[in-house]
């Protein structure tokens, strides 16, 4: 009996081993699996945009380049760059030595051979007298035909001239006219209300206007800027004339600049450099790798000034908008149904996830609008994680609505 206990105690002390053993097995194969750890975002009230984004420069909505239609030195500078005009406005002046000295000369032409029409007329008055004796004296077969043919003959003579000197006289008067505009284009005038944005020449230069009128300053309208976005071929197709458009500049990204969108121009700027309308296939090979961009022009106010020419801006042409609306992650969006739906996933209340049909309207790639399916507050999973997203916040393409 002594040696049967401590054997019998072994026994039971294995057989409880056992069974723990085994209820334990089947603890961990009977029991419901936990949850997922899903990444859920809630469904929230927001605006949204679609834009299309393109780089673009400022430009001045008008500049023109005052130049000299005449030769000579610059004998004074009347302004200075940045300088505001107005139309009217003396802007520099040339040496008008050989403008004036040929004024003159033409004035004397003039006066010359008007003096000399004087003399005719005079002739002509004489001339008609003697014709109306020779006639009336022939007649009365006082005198002989060839007196009077002499006469008829020094009266056409003296009319012929008098018609040469007529037309010398408007001959002169155009040359005496472009003298005194020679001499006018001396003195350089703004032709519209602007700021120098450029002076070209200095004072004593010499300017040579025989083969191109040389610039002298440039005059630009700041009032209004034209901004030139370069719109990518992948994305031209997307915007339209009249849509609204925004842009930053570098120096005050959280500002917006709106304007509508003037017209989109129907070549690359490419098209300026090509010689021929037919491409070699080297050539053809070597620009079917380059980008193609697109010029859309808007413009927008710059009462202050702060927009200045060649700007560096970050353009967004808005495609769509909505206020309000309810908005999701575009990550959490599902495959597109035929029927035009998607389909979300929404944690139920054990946290798992179940399918839920939703109408999307607007989604730019970073967050949708729901249009139907879905209500604020509850939450769609965006994917599986340990941490829970923050809120999507208003994701639009470009900075934060001011």
């Amino acid at each position: 009996m002594k040696l049967s206990l401590p054997a019998s105690r072994t026994a039971r002390v294995f057989l409880v081993i056992g069974v723990l053993i085994v209820a334990l097995v089947l603890y961990r194969t009977l029991r419901p699996a936990p949850p997922p750890v899903l990444a859920t975002s809630p469904v929230v009230v927001g605006d949204i945009e679609d834009t299309v984004v393109a780089t673009g420069s400022l430009e001045a909505s008008l500049m023109v380049s005052v130049g000299a239609q005449v030769s000579g030195q610059i004998k004074s500078l009347k302004v200075q760059l940045g300088d505001k005009v107005k139309a009217g406005d003396l802007i520099a002046e040339i040496d008008s030595t050989t403008q004036l000295n040929t004024m003159h000369n033409a004035e004397a032409a003039v006066t010359s051979t008007r003096a000399q029409r004087a003399v005719q007329v005079a002739n002509l008055r004489q001339a008609e007298l003697a014709f109306e004796r020779q006639k009336m004296m022939l007649e009365q077969d006082a005198t002989s035909h060839a007196d009077y043919e002499t006469a008829e003959a020094t009266l056409a003579s003296t009319k012929a001239q008098i018609e040469a000197l007529d037309a010398q006289i408007k001959q002169g008067q155009t040359t005496l006219d472009t003298a005194r505009a020679n001499l006018g284009y001396t003195k350089i005038l703004a032709p519209l209300d602007g700021t120098v944005v450029a002076v070209v020449v200095k004072e004593g230069q010499t300017v040579n206007a025989v083969q191109a009128a040389p610039t002298i300053v440039k005059i630009a309208k700041l009032d209004t800027m034209t901004v030139s976005a370069q719109i990518s071929e992948a994305d031209v197709i997307k915007v339209q004339p009249g849509q609204t458009a925004y842009f930053t500049i570098l120096g005050n990204p959280d500002k917006r600049y709106y304007g509508k969108l003037r017209t989109i121009e129907p070549a690359p700027d490419s098209i300026e450099s090509d010689t021929t309308t037919a491409a070699s296939s080297s050539s053809s090979s070597s620009s079917s790798t380059q980008a193609i961009y697109y010029n859309g022009l808007f413009e927008v106010p710059n009462p202050t000034g702060e927009l200045r020419i060649s700007m560096t801006a970050q353009v967004y042409l808005v495609l769509g908008e909505a206020k309000g609306a309810l908005l999701i992650p575009s990550a959490a969006l599902g495959a597109k149904a035929p029927d035009g739906s998607y389909t979300v996933e929404v944690p139920n209340e054990a946290g798992q996830p179940e399918p839920r049909h939703v109408r999307v309207g607007l989604n730019n790639n970073a967050t949708a609008q729901v249009l139907s399916g879905l209500k604020a507050g509850e939450k769609v999973v965006v994917g599986e994680g340990s941490a829970t997203p923050s809120a999507p916040q208003n994701m639009r393409r470009g900075p934060p609505m001011l």
